[in-house]
């Protein structure tokens, strides 16, 4: 059983939500708040598999939440629900821990999906979502080279592998890429992110990112 707890501003949407997800054998809503405080509040008492988590909201806003809920290395994943795709909302709720976005008019299957797949640790942002934010990033915080932690400790391969995890290549691209098999990938991932201490795939493109080891690929 995947349990969710719902955050938004608005009454509606958390029925909708409450609805959508009552009606899907394996997820079960567990609570839901308004503003960002309940959402922290709840999230500690509830210990969600998964936190949707509006952005915009009075008072603590759905950044400030997401920071607080991943900051205390619980259980919790959030998954971030926007009206806008590329706003600087987005990018701010991902580098404070967020295990990806959709758009809050995402079709009820791919919701589903996003929540069982951030329930899983997987990351919910597909790769050339990936690369367009990579190129925001750019523009809002200009990458710093240099070691960064588990950086040193990454082996040829892994390194070769998080700069295509950062350039926004799925596994499949990956292991076309190094002639690989596709669970041989997923190990190296899976090590890539416990050296670096990303929470996902997501937080492995902003690290690739932010020590200037990846760019984009316009492939």
């Amino acid at each position: 059983m995947t349990t969710v707890l719902v955050v938004d501003d608005q009454p509606l949407q958390r029925y909708g939500f409450r609805l959508l997800l009552g009606s899907v054998a394996g997820t079960q809503v567990v609570g839901e708040a308004g503003h960002g405080a309940e959402a922290v509040r709840k999230a500690a008492e509830l210990r969600p598999d998964v936190v949707l988590m509006d952005v915009r909201m009075p008072g603590m806003d759905g950044i400030e939440a997401t920071r607080r809920i991943t900051a205390t290395g619980d259980r919790s994943r959030v998954l971030v629900l926007t009206t806008f795709d590329l706003d600087e909302y987005v990018h701010a709720a991902l580098r404070a821990g967020a295990s990806g976005f959709l758009l809050k008019d995402a079709r009820p299957e791919e919701l589903l999906s996003g929540i069982r797949a951030v329930a899983a640790g997987d990351a919910v942002i597909a790769p050339a979502l990936t690369r367009r934010l990579l190129r925001e990033f750019a523009h809002l915080a200009p990458p710093r080279p240099g070691a960064g932690p588990g950086l040193d400790s990454l082996t040829a391969r892994e390194r070769e592998i998080l700069v295509a995890v950062g350039q926004g290549r799925n596994n499949a691209e990956i292991a076309a890429h190094f002639v690989l098999s596709e669970s041989t990938v997923k190990t190296h991932v899976g090590r890539v992110l416990a050296k670096i201490g990303a929470r996902d795939r997501v937080q492995a493109v902003i690290f690739a990112y932010d020590h200037a080891l990846a760019r984009p690929h316009t492939e």
